[in-house]
């Protein structure tokens, strides 16, 4: 007795699952190194992120910064009040400070002379013709051809400076004491006037982070800023500005209000008016042109527009062009005969001399209408002449 057939059920393999775990696996992987990446990315950023902060501040550690002449003060015991805003430094002022600073370009002259006002000792570490001039303190120079200089002035606190080499050398004014000079180029300027002290030297080079370690550049910096116990360093910056932006006249301020609604409207109305004209247009129509023009229409219109332009030698080389072709015709002559052919065979034919009638059909243009009557009537009694001469020979037995 044959049984029924048994139906065997296909084992689940677990090789078919495998690809597909493994897949989902390398899938998370992947996202996860992914986020991984971005995170440093982004932490490098923000670690190697540029210091906002510019040269000659006291606060910053990049190579043009003074945050190294700051910190060898602090060591020397000199308090340093840093201060980003004129209010501030002014406040902070005393007659035992000294106030420092780099040119102060953002401000006004008035501004200028308000902040410098309270302090006894005033050290500028940039330099600039405005506070040259400002300060009447000289004015800039073309360096001399040595190197590092000595100090070579009669200031007590520069006496153990050293050797320094300046990157702006200016000539002093009246009054004023020119130090680590050459041929009356001077490198620093200190002025004593009314009991105060103004210092000015182009310092960016010298006092920087970068190069405070050459030459005599620390110990500058020392005499210049550690005579005071104090001291009160303003960093100048656009957000402290008294410099207010005056934008020039422009046509909207120079004219009324309601011109600019004014133009508006008119653009809008012919905006419209173009798209309810546009609407009315159908679609293009074409025009049988006449195909026949008589001869007479045409010689009409080209004498008409010549007359009008007054161009008489124009019109002369049209009457002398049609003349020959006709009398070349008369004559036997082929169609390419040129004008000294045909007056020979018209002189020939009528046995009259040559040269007037080289002249007629061969010489100059008429210049002006009345030379032009003349050679059309001549033209034209030459044509006469020569059909009369032409019938006659023909009319000959």
């Amino acid at each position: 007795m044959t049984g029924a057939p048994t139906v065997v059920e296909p084992a689940t393999s677990t090789a078919v699952r495998e690809p597909g775990r493994l897949r989902s696996a390398l899938g998370w992987l992947a996202l996860a190194v992914a986020v991984i990446v971005f995170a440093l990315l982004i932490a490098a950023l923000s670690f190697s992120a540029p210091d906002s902060r510019g040269g000659l501040d006291p606060e910053s550690a990049k190579g043009s910064g003074t945050l190294a002449l700051a910190e060898i003060l602090r060591d020397q015991g000199v308090e340093i009040t840093v201060s980003r805003t004129r209010a501030d430094a002014i406040a902070a002022v005393d007659g035992d400070t000294t106030l420092v600073m780099s040119d102060p370009y953002t401000l006004s002259d008035e501004a200028v002379r308000a902040l410098i006002e309270p302090s006894n000792r005033t050290v500028f570490l940039s330099s600039s013709s405005r506070l040259l001039r400002l300060l009447d303190l000289g004015k800039n120079t073309s360096p001399p051809a040595s190197g590092a200089l000595p100090a070579g002035c009669d200031v007590p606190e520069l006496v153990d400076v050293g050797s320094v080499q300046p990157d702006r050398f200016f000539s002093p004014a009246d009054g004023v004491t020119g130090c680590f000079d050459e041929d009356g180029a001077a490198g620093l300027l200190i002025s004593d006037r009314d009991g105060t002290r103004t210092a000015l030297l182009e310092g960016a080079w010298l006092l920087g982070n970068e190069h405070l370690a050459e030459n005599g550049n620390a110990a500058l910096g020392l005499a210049l800023l550690g005579q005071t116990e104090r001291v009160v360093w303003y960093v100048p910056s656009f957000a402290d500005t008294d410099i207010e932006a005056q934008s020039s006249d422009t046509l909207a301020t120079l004219t009324p209000e309601w011109v600019t609604p004014a133009i508006l409207l008119l653009l809008l109305a012919g905006i419209v008016a173009g798209i309810a004209r546009g609407q009315r247009f159908g679609p293009l129509v074409t025009e049988t042109l006449p195909v026949t023009v008589r001869a007479s229409e045409t010689m009409h219109g080209r004498a008409r527009l010549t007359a009008k332009a007054g161009d008489s030698s124009h019109a002369a080389a049209a009457l002398r062009e049609g003349s020959l072709r006709r009398l070349a015709a008369r004559l036997g002559l082929t169609a390419r005969s040129t004008p000294e052919e045909v007056a020979d065979a018209a002189s020939d034919r009528l046995r009259i001399p040559r040269g007037s009638l080289y002249q007629l059909l061969a010489g100059p243009l008429p210049q002006n209408d009345s030379e032009l009557v003349d050679s059309a009537r001549r033209l034209a009694e030459l044509e006469t002449a020569v059909d009369t001469a032409v019938h006659v020979e023909r009319n000959t037995p």
